[in-house]
Order: structure tokens, then sequence, then C-alpha cells
């Protein structure tokens, strides 16, 4: 899948004080979403049903609960929803360990970054905790983050703003002064909802309107948020 839309604009030069960083996790430090997509595809056809990519995009950013209420509304109530995503958890599994996911671009510059400016940093993820844990340590980032807040560690899930409340609270930043990351609409709403000032890095999605209107940059990649991080006054 090669449809990644890249962005139009630039970091403003000057800002407030960052006191802490929450990124999201797939899509945004790790290249998952195109796996996810196509381990969703390939369980509608292990159950002999068409599931095209432009429904399967979706579901990108939106928790598990978000995503069987799509599925269902789609396919009916009829739909075999539990084989449905145990199936596609095997398949993600399988292209996981088998050595597909990697890292996006400009995730370890940025990360040693804020180990020199001793930048306190957490994830706010709609995956689970055993997905989170295991997908970060395949990708060589378990122990790089204060804190990780998943899908299994809030009663509501994004767009609600309470992941990043919580990551916020886990670190010790007020929303105000932190900076999220996100690739996806729900992740960047949720972001902003909870006071953040939000930096999208687009992943397979380009950013609606809305998102847009929200945003406080929209950049092509971590590299962007890194060199700005460096110019800022912290």
């Amino acid at each position: 899948m090669t449809d990644r839309t890249r962005a139009e604009t630039s970091l403003p030069a000057r800002t407030t004080p960052i006191r802490g960083v929450v990124f999201d996790m797939d899509g945004l430090l790790l290249d998952s979403e195109t796996l996810a997509m196509d381990a969703l595809e390939e369980a509608a056809r292990d159950l002999g049903h068409d599931m095209p990519l432009s429904f399967c995009r979706r579901m990108i950013g939106v928790p598990a609960d978000g995503c069987r209420k799509l599925v269902r509304e789609e396919y009916g109530a009829d739909f075999p929803m539990e084989r449905f995503f145990q199936l596609q958890e095997e398949h993600l599994r399988r292209y996981v360990d088998t050595g597909r996911l990697v890292l996006k671009e400009g995730v370890e510059p940025l990360l040693e970054l804020l180990d020199e400016l001793q930048l306190p940093r957490a994830i706010a993820t709609s995956s689970s905790r055993y997905r989170a844990e295991h997908h970060l340590k395949l990708a060589g980032l378990d122990g790089r983050f204060d804190a990780v807040v998943t899908r299994d560690d809030v009663i509501r899930g994004k767009p609600d703003p309470e992941p990043y409340l919580k990551a916020a609270e886990r670190i010790g930043v007020a929303p105000e002064d932190g900076l999220a990351l996100e690739d996806s609409h729900s992740g960047a709403l949720a972001a902003y909802a909870a006071g953040f000032r939000v930096v999208v890095v687009p992943d397979l999605l380009a950013p609606s309107e809305d998102v847009r209107g929200k945003a406080f940059a929209v950049v092509e990649s971590l590299l962007h948020v890194r060199d700005w991080l460096r110019r800022v006054d912290m």
C-alpha cells in the first residue's frame, strides 16, 4: 500500500515551552497500519467476505470496540465477528513476527533528542496492552517511554480524551504544557480535546479539514518535530 499522504505545512517557529511528549503508536511510531489493513483484508477473505481497503481504513486509530461497531453496521449481526478479529490478530502477529514491522522515519532521532533534553514521554494507543508491549519489544522501543497507556487502561478510547489525559497524568505533565503526536483523525481529536498541542504526521489517511483546523501543525515526518524541538525554547 503505497498511497501515503504527505503533509503540506511545517511547524511554527516558536511556541510556549514543551514539558512532555505523548505519542500515538500505530502509524506514528510503528509502520504497522499497512500490516493491520492487510490482516483485515486477509481475515475477511478467509471467511468468504470481501472487505475493501476503503472500509478497512475507516478503522484506523479506532479502538477495538469501535471497530466492531463499524463492522456490525456494515456486514450485519450474522457476521462472525469474534472469529474475524481472531484471524486478523493471527495474521497481524505473523506479519510482525516475520520481520515486517519497522519504525517510522525519525523515531530514533526524536527519542534521542528527548533523552538529551530529559523530557518525559508516554504512549497513548488504541491497541491492547498485549499488542502494544509485543510490538514495542520487537521494534526495540520497550523501555524508551515513561508510561504506556493502552485501550485496556481506559474506559473510553479515542476520540475520547481519556487516553491522553491519563498519559499526561502518568508523566506528570499538564496537557497544555505537552505536545501530542498523532497520525489518525480519532487520535488527533482525542489529543486536542484533552488540551494538547497536536502535531499530525499523516500515514495512510490525509487529515480532514476538521483535524487540520485543530492541529498545531501537520508535518511530513517526525524529523520535522525533532528539528523544531531543537529550536524552541524549552
